[in-house]
This record gives structure tokens, sequence and C-alpha cells, in this order.
């Protein structure tokens, strides 16, 4: 995908594929599989079990509920929409050039302080620490998410992808913090197939040699639904074939903020540059799956304050 101006290649590995690009596509760091017995920080046993088995596991109450719903309050605004008004939602947006993401919500959105105050809660931290089995940690800038119910003219298919070639055995993840609640399977939401993140390995024997390594054939899989609350946070592996599934709705709208954390890549400068003038100066992601933000909202508001371990998970400062 194509950032600010792509003047030095730096994120050529994203220009024709989904992924973040204010993180590298693979971690030189492998997930963790505690075979030297650390300890959990927030995960349980059990969570720990279901996300080793599932590729994905909720953090219930990663952030209060009340600070997800302030940055949910506030993306209205920012879209310049009611929620309680239907007849606002939906406006014209922005079209991308990965097609399937068109009328699903996304809102082009990078630095403004209620996203960095999520992304540098303690709890957010410490679940992804204890995905990698590191504290030294970077987090995406990454958007947020308003996904309205299906009305003519603004219909979308629920797709299921991957963002990386599972064939690349990515080391990598994603993370999903829900804004409101998420719990009537009709309103949208994230899906995913846990038995395809597991027998990927055979299932691939049986596929064409000519298929899209981003999007499977699901013929076959059941999806997954996952219920959330406002203030959770869902985090899944890279490997795991996700998508964004369909508000079937009649008036309920998913809000949501995209966070993942990888290992902090602190000998790579360029792209620690880029991640701090990102910040700095609100520059925000242009490519594939980020269409950018030509009404240019973000350069109007203040730079985002971060906490000392903010200022870490942005590499302004080094861990």
């Amino acid at each position: 995908m194509k950032t600010m101006t792509m003047n030095n290649g730096l994120n050529e590995a994203h220009k024709e594929i989904p992924g973040n690009p204010s993180v590298a596509t693979s971690s030189k760091v492998k997930l963790s599989n505690r075979s030297n017995g650390e300890k959990l920080r927030v995960l349980t046993e059990e969570e720990w079990d279901f996300w080793t088995h599932n590729g994905y596991v909720v953090v219930k109450n990663a952030v209060p509920r009340e600070q997800a719903e302030k940055l949910a309050d506030y993306l209205w605004e920012y879209e310049g929409k009611k929620a309680n008004d239907p007849e606002t939602w939906y406006k014209p947006t922005l079209s991308m050039k990965m097609s399937e993401l068109n009328n699903t919500g996304m809102v082009e959105i990078y630095n403004h302080q209620y996203l960095w105050d999520n992304r540098q809660f303690p709890k957010v931290h410490q679940a992804f620490a204890d995905i990698w089995g590191t504290e030294k940690l970077w987090v995406t800038i990454d958007r947020a998410n308003l996904n309205f119910p299906i009305r003519p003219g603004h219909e979308y298919k629920g797709f299921i992808h991957w963002d990386y070639d599972p064939e690349t055995k990515p080391q990598n993840v994603q993370g999903v913090l829900a804004l409101a609640d998420q719990n009537d399977e009709n309103m949208g939401g994230f899906q995913c197939i846990p038995e395809l993140f597991r027998t990927y390995d055979t299932w691939k024997l049986s596929q064409p040699e000519d298929r899209d390594h981003f999007k499977p054939d699901t013929t076959g899989f059941e999806m997954v639904k996952v219920k959330m609350n406002a203030g959770d946070l869902l985090i899944f592996n890279s490997s795991q074939p996700h998508g964004i599934r369909p508000n079937n709705s009649k008036n309920s709208v998913r809000i949501a903020q995209y966070i993942a954390m990888i290992p902090a890549d602190e000998d790579n400068v360029e792209m620690r540059e880029w991640r701090i003038n990102a910040w700095k100066n609100k520059h925000v992601p242009e490519g594939y799956a980020f269409p950018g933000d030509p009404l240019k909202r973000e350069s109007k508001q203040p730079v985002a304050e971060l906490s000392e371990l903010g200022e870490k998970l942005l590499g302004l400062k080094k861990w």
C-alpha cells in the first residue's frame, strides 16, 4: 500500500495488498508459544488455549467502556453524521482500490487524541505483549469504522480474505477494539473461519494452483461471528481468514477502532521516521485499502499527547 508520497519505496510491500503500512508485513520475532514457561499478563490460561486453537481471542474490558464510547461519539461528529438520524448516514464516501471495502464504513481518522488514548492504554499493550512474549512493541497507526445497515445503493458483500499471504507464514497479528456493543449477529462486525486457520496446510493441497492467495474458497466452512461489547479488544492471527460481515440490522451501527501491535523494529530508521512523521504531522496512509483523507480533517487537529508508554509504542522513544 502506498503511504504519503512513496518517495522512498518504504511501503512497496503493501502497494497491491491489504495490511497496514505503518508496520512491516511480518515480524522478525515469532509469535509467542510460551516454550520458556512465560507467565501471562492479561490473558487467562483458558484464553491462551483458545487463542492458539482458534487463531483469535477477545480481551474483555481492554479499555473502559466510557473511553470507548467517547471515541464512538466523536466519530459521528468527525464524519458529519448523527447517530439518531439515519438520513445522515449514507452520504457519499471515498472509493477504495480494494473495492470490497466500499460501503463498509471505514473512517479515515488515524492520529486523533482519542485513538491514541486507546492505543496507549496499558491493558491493551499488555494483551499484545502476551501474544508476542515481549513488551517491546510498536502499535499500528490505523483507522476506525462506522458500519451502517445495508440500504439500496449502499450494499456490500461479507467477504473473507487474508491481508497477508498465509503461504508466507506471516508473523503478525491484527486487532479490533469495539466502541459499541456488537451482540446482534445481524448488525455486522468481525467474522472468521478458525477451522480453515487450523487446517490451512492440508486444505491448500486441494486448491487449484492459480488460486487467489488472499481470498479463499470458503465452501463447506462455517463462519464464526464474534460478539463483543464496547471496550472489548479482539486480537487475531494474520493467518486467520476474516472479514466484515454484512450489517443486515434495521438500525444498529457497528463501531470499532483497528488496533494491533508488532515487535518494535527500532533499527528500521526509515519506518520509525515515517511513524513519527505520521503522528506529528498527521499524515495518513494512502493506497490499496486506504484512500487517504482528501478533506484534510486531521490536519486541523492538535498533535495527540502521548504517555511514556505511547512514546515507545510510536517509536518516538526506544524501549
